[in-house]
């Protein structure tokens, strides 16, 4: 199996990061993970960021970036990946007030915009997704494909997140198969097996993770990112049993 990076989601360790950003970072390495996915530079500035992420060996894999700002400032967004090292930003999160059709053909437009400056920077803008983009309009058209189908592929790719797809009723692996290419990035997440659907640690829920290491290689996949939106154990505890699965599935460089 082809060996990609495996990064974790700073917003799994936020509790943890407003405590000690640099501690959290430290520990994150100790682990084994060779970077991280920011959401957030931690109070610092994105030199100091970077400085200690190279002490650690760590690389900024990616960073999520809300709408708004990569809207009216991704000169900015692109300047501050430069200093990090990162080659990729996210859109993470629509509002609930923007998921109309609307929003969405605005948000297409914003998309393009940003991710064509993005390009031009050697830089990679992805759309990450929930589950509410899987419902259906009245065409049957999902936000998701309709995003994916009214941005250019050069310049907005896809970060899927295999939970949410799961948890809409998708298969991860068919919509990897679907956008070969566009998935630079992805996010791996298992799912309780119970009605609760809760988020769980890789490995030990229902979601196909192994079907969607399998096509990593062939999809150009450049990071794994592990997330874990909530856990019932410590989140330190959780991403160390998550990076142990992937291991065990002979994934990571360690």
């Amino acid at each position: 199996m082809t060996k990609i990076p495996v990064a974790v989601q700073m917003f799994t360790l936020r509790n943890e990061s407003e405590k000690d950003f640099k501690g959290v970072l430290k520990q994150v390495a100790d682990l084994g993970y060779d970077g991280v996915e920011l959401a957030g530079l931690g109070g610092l500035q994105a030199e100091e960021v970077r400085e200690t992420l190279d002490l650690l060996g760590l690389k900024a894999a990616s960073s999520h970036i809300p709408l708004d700002v990569l809207e009216e400032g991704i000169d900015g967004v692109i300047e501050e990946q430069k200093i990090l090292g990162s080659k990729h930003i996210v859109c993470p999160y629509l509002l609930p007030e923007q998921r109309t059709k609307e929003h969405y053909e605005h948000l297409v437009s914003v998309l393009n915009k940003a991710g064509e400056k993005a390009h031009a920077a050697g830089i990679t803008l992805s759309y990450h997704n929930h589950d509410f983009e899987l419902e259906a309009w009245e065409d049957g058209t999902t936000p998701l494909s309709y995003i994916l189908k009214e941005t250019n592929p050069e310049w907005v790719k896809a970060e899927f997140d295999i939970y949410w797809l799961t948890k809409a009723g998708e298969s991860p692996a068919k919509w990897l198969e679907n956008y070969q290419g566009r998935t630079p990035l992805v996010h791996l997440k298992d799912m309780t097996t119970d009605g609760e659907q809760f988020f769980a640690e890789l490995g030990t829920g229902g979601v196909d993770i192994e079907r969607v290491l399998e096509l990593g290689g062939k999809n150009g996949v450049e990071w794994w990112i592990v997330e874990q939106d909530q856990s019932k154990q410590s989140p330190l505890d959780s991403i160390a049993e998550s990076f142990q699965y992937l291991q065990k599935q002979n994934v990571t460089s360690v």
